[in-house]
């Protein structure tokens, strides 16, 4: 599987995500395709400017403007849709988080960064467009909500990512178990409700966001 298909396809799912939250928040089409494009082309940018290597993939490859346009006709026609019982915006907000770690970790790599700082664009990657999106939104960013761990799953994601590129183990098989890896653990997270320590101790309470 190229590189380019995992970045169009991590770039759907956070754009679905997008397009799912602007609907909840009342959002018209226009608003929805652009928080689509925030959130599923903003990580990638970021990484792309990052790295210096030129104009970002999003604006020099027109191909990427069709997941945002997807999931905005996709969610405008209600053919993905949420519920009380379905919660399709967090799957496909895992999607896009257990791809983009690994896809922005191997960008870096290739580009020349050294490991530690390969996985740290990793998560920057996924994690960037979900903070652009839920600010835009006038949301708290998933990464600070104490309910449900989000960046952990992507920062140990892009640590087996550079791990097996370092030691020349990384495939096609290592790709997809890290990325179910990371799928797996976000979707666990907000089922089960783990959470990280807070910043001033304590444990949270149910009227806590």
């Amino acid at each position: 599987m190229s590189m380019l298909l995992l970045d169009l396809l991590g770039t759907f799912f956070f754009a679905v995500s997008g397009s799912l939250l602007a609907a909840r928040k009342k959002f018209d089409v226009v608003g929805s395709l652009l928080l689509a494009s925030l959130v599923g082309l903003g990580g990638g940018v970021c990484r792309d400017v990052i790295i210096g290597q030129g104009v970002p993939n999003a604006f020099a490859q027109p191909v990427y403007l069709l997941p945002p346009v997807l999931a905005t006709l996709l969610v405008a026609t209600r053919v993905v849709h949420e519920t009380r019982v379905r919660r399709p915006l967090l799957l496909f907000d895992a999607g896009g988080l257990a791809l983009f770690c690994i896809v922005g970790t191997i960008t870096a790599h290739e580009a020349g960064l050294h490991a530690v700082s390969a996985a740290l664009l990793g998560l920057t990657t996924a994690v960037g467009g979900g903070v652009m999106r839920d600010v835009v939104a006038n949301e708290v960013p998933q990464v600070f909500n104490p309910r449900g761990v989000y960046a952990i799953p992507a920062m140990l994601g892009a640590a087996l990512t550079v791990l097996t590129l370092e030691l020349g183990w990384f495939g096609v098989v290592a790709g997809c178990l890290i990325a179910v890896f990371v799928f797996v653990l976000r979707v666990l997270s907000i089922r089960l409700e783990w959470h990280v320590p807070l910043a001033g101790g304590g444990t949270i309470r149910t009227n806590d966001v």
